[in-house]
């Protein structure tokens, strides 16, 4: 396979399934042959192009992890939260499908020669051209939901939490409170001088939680054992 033949044929259709890839949301189902794509790709590493297309796939995924950025800098900060949730999981849903076709390339030159990983490759990407220019500004609001339960659905707290300390786990230290509600073992482990502390924590969090209508266990179940 010549380069003009690369250029004019299989890259245009790779970069057309990727884009496809991208964009499409976590419940999406879109219609793309990965057998198509799987061959592609094979032809390309074989045909000694696997530089060439790795070079364009790179491109392809910062400049898209670019433009992700630009719009959540333009995201308001009550929606902000709620939008990296879904740059992540947006990107992570399409890795599933990405790095599979890929794999080929995969083994035989990114792990062989350049002895990285694609899909380590992908995540890191995102780490750097997206969550490291915007953790600055979700940590605040991350704090700030995360003191006000309930303010922010609890799953997406999560993910967006536990989807930070998989990119980079030192992100952890810039609020060890906030991580330590979804990530074990963020602190060191408990002291008996600190138990006070630790009970006072709980009781705010039960106080938090009835002032927003949940109630605290099932007080005529327990004046009905009292009486007994």
């Amino acid at each position: 396979m010549a380069v003009d033949d690369y250029r004019q044929n299989h890259w245009p259709n790779l970069e057309k399934a990727i884009d496809l890839l991208l964009i499409q949301k976590p419940t999406d189902h879109i219609s793309i042959s990965y057998a198509q794509i799987y061959s592609y790709v094979y032809k390309c590493v074989c045909q000694q192009h696997s530089e060439l297309l790795y070079k364009d796939l790179t491109q392809k995924i910062i400049t898209h992890l670019n433009q992700v950025s630009s719009r959540l800098e333009a995201s308001p900060p009550e929606d902000f939260i709620e939008n990296f949730n879904l740059a992540l999981s947006q990107y992570t849903a399409s890795l599933q499908c990405i790095v599979p076709v890929f794999m080929y390339m995969n083994k035989f030159y990114i792990e062989a020669k350049l002895n990285r990983d694609l899909g380590e490759e992908l995540m890191k990407w995102f780490a750097d051209y997206v969550a490291e220019k915007h953790v600055k500004t979700l940590m605040p609001l991350l704090t700030r939901a995360h003191s006000m339960p309930f303010e922010v659905q609890p799953s997406t707290m999560a993910n967006v939490v536990k989807g930070l300390y998989s990119l980079r786990p030192e992100w952890a230290q810039l609020a060890p409170a906030l991580f330590s509600g979804f990530i074990p073992q963020i602190h060191p482990p408990a002291e008996v001088s600190q138990l006070p502390h630790y009970a006072a924590h709980d009781q705010k969090l039960q106080l938090e939680l009835s002032m927003n209508g949940f109630p605290r266990g099932d007080q005529s179940r327990k004046r009905s054992s009292e009486d007994s």
